[in-house]
């Protein structure tokens, strides 16, 4: 329509665009490149639940918003056993498309927007991000704002606050007393939280808490939703699989717009997340190999000069040689290496390169390699 911008124009660049002309001298090293620029899963899906997904290959009809019973109790179940989230039933969650869709178009299903002359509203999101953070809130034309510790803000306008422990690029963890605090400031504000908890698996010098634990929120979901993942935990990207938990009031609208919008797990899938969450052991050895790859890794980056901060959890090392991210990068990529440029998530982060242990063992061990 005319005087209306397309949704395009509210966007910033897409930011790998910028790595091609790096992964094309990566990929032209003599022993092929290696790509440790993406969290993309590599190890195989597991095979029960391929078997699940394969069961649940009939089916003909629609699948529900909601999800099956079935598979309602096993996040219900998970949510508890795993985070010692007390008192929650079928209203508490919610499954998603994966979790990306929900994070870009959260702030507009919640009704976020302009706002007015007088009254803003405000998505607030780490300095140190996940891009589409700001990305739902130029979606939803809302005001965004960067933080370094929430409690610091000026609360005016804020109606969606986004945690994320542990971080992504960073793999910082909030610690149980910082989480408590930011619910207490949060709820005396009415502000609500989004907890993304997608890598609330891959704890490897701390043990990360959602804000889901009695301990963090006085027993109460109240004005909290956990965001939580497949993709890392059981090798899940490829099916789209996630799912919120959490306040029942804020599921419930959620659930009505996103019916409207048609926004269903697939039936086949919603089968495989009620047989990956019954099953740990797929988990305990999916850890063992990040585990292994990430020491693999770490101790080579640190031999070749570089510098780790935090990195106690996630799937990435957070490094840096304390120059421009992107001379980082050319220099990696004539190893045949290829990370991401720390400002990507920011400008705080453009001396840092984040590295991803999504690689084969194969191809960790040709990088520890040529690192060393």
């Amino acid at each position: 329509m005319s005087g209306v911008p397309a949704p395009i124009d509210r966007l910033p660049t897409f930011p790998w665009d910028k790595l091609e002309p790096y992964k094309k001298t990566a990929a032209a090293h003599p022993g092929g490149i290696v790509d440790l620029s993406v969290g993309t899963p590599v190890d195989p899906v597991p095979e029960l639940i391929q078997k699940a997904l394969i069961d649940a290959a009939d089916s003909p009809g629609y699948p529900t918003v909601w999800g099956t019973p079935e598979l309602r109790d096993a996040l219900v179940g998970w949510c508890e056993r795993r985070l010692g989230a007390r008192g929650l039933g079928h209203p508490n969650v919610l499954p998603v498309v994966g979790s990306k869709e929900l994070v870009a178009w959260l702030p507009t299903q919640l009704g976020l927007g302009p706002g007015t002359a007088t009254s803003k509203d405000v998505v607030a999101y780490p300095r140190l991000a996940y891009p589409t953070y700001e990305v739902g809130a130029r979606l939803a034309r809302a005001e965004y704002v960067a933080y370094d510790d929430p409690t610091e803000l000026d609360p005016e306008g804020i109606k969606l606050l986004w945690l994320n422990s542990p971080s992504n690029p960073t793999g910082r963890v909030l610690s149980k007393d910082e989480l408590t605090r930011i619910v207490a400031w949060a709820r005396e504000h009415g502000i609500l939280i989004f907890s993304d908890e997608c890598y609330l698996e891959l704890g490897w010098e701390a043990e990360p808490v959602s804000v889901l634990h009695p301990d963090v929120n006085g027993g109460s979901c109240e004005g909290l939703v956990s965001v939580h993942s497949l993709s890392k935990r059981s090798n899940l990207a490829g099916y789209r699989a996630a799912f919120l938990a959490g306040d029942a009031a804020v599921l419930g609208d959620l659930l009505q717009i996103r019916k409207h919008g048609g926004m269903m797990t697939s039936a086949p899938t919603q089968a495989a997340v009620v047989a990956a969450l019954g099953d740990e052991s797929h988990v305990r050895e999916q850890r063992a190999r990040y585990a292994a790859r990430r020491e693999l890794l770490r101790e080579a980056l640190l031999k070749h000069g570089f510098r780790i901060e935090h990195s106690e959890a996630s799937l990435y090392l957070w490094a840096t040689r304390d120059e421009s991210c992107w001379d980082t990068v050319g220099h990696l990529a004539e190893l045949g290496i290829l990370v991401a440029p720390g400002d990507f998530y920011g400008e705080a982060g453009r001396q840092f390169v984040r590295v991803a242990l999504t690689a084969t063992d194969e191809r960790i061990q040709a990088a520890a390699t040529r690192l060393s």
